[in-house]
């Protein structure tokens, strides 16, 4: 089962196979896997980038084709190290940003700090903040699934696809478990009760 953007998804920000540009912004296997498996099934190839660490841990981005005047398409799973996956996106969408990309739409599954969408206390909103970070590097769009809160989208001064994975979800259930109609699905949290529930 693969997940797909709807068609109109496409038309809507106007983008052809040729002109299209497929990066994976880590090297976690989970994110190489996505973007491997998302360019097989645009049928493109996927686009040449070195992401590493410096010896004293500050991160560097190498594109190694040219982006000019190409829609750049950047998939960024979140690892264990939250930050460092934060600066490989910003500092590869400034760098697409620099080389005169088109438009540049991060992938990006599960939004960071996306649970921090509230002020507490002496806080801050740290979803706003890092929202602010990815337009000002230079992100034109972004397509994510299931925000926190919806209106974390509000945050953006770009276009944001927020997606929902239960429909994907649902028909992975009806499919693959025996007898799922009898099975418990269990809520990590008062607040998510209300998704298993329906």
């Amino acid at each position: 089962m693969f997940c797909v953007a709807p068609p109109e998804l496409e038309t809507k920000m106007n983008i052809t196979k040729g002109g299209l540009v497929l990066f994976s912004a880590n090297s976690n296997s989970s994110c190489m896997e996505l973007s491997k498996k998302i360019a097989e099934r645009l049928g493109v190839e996927m686009g040449k980038v070195q992401v590493y660490q410096e010896p004293n841990r500050e991160t560097r981005v190498q594109i190694q084709e040219s982006v000019r005047g190409k829609d750049v398409f950047i998939i960024q799973t979140v690892s264990k190290d939250v930050n460092t996956t934060i600066m490989e996106l910003l500092i590869m969408v400034y760098a697409c940003k620099t080389s005169c990309a088109k438009s540049i739409i991060g992938v990006i599954p599960y939004f960071p700090y996306s649970k921090q969408c509230k002020m507490r206390k002496r806080g801050s909103i740290v979803s706003k903040l890092l929202a602010s970070m990815m337009c000002k590097a230079g992100l034109t769009h972004l397509i994510t699934m299931d925000l926190h809160q919806k209106e974390i989208q509000g945050f953006f001064n770009i276009p944001v696809d927020n997606l929902r994975a239960s429909p994907f979800l649902l028909q992975y259930i009806q499919e693959e478990i025996p007898d799922y109609r009898n099975a418990v699905i269990v809520a990590k949290s008062p607040a998510s009760a209300k998704s298993a529930d329906s």
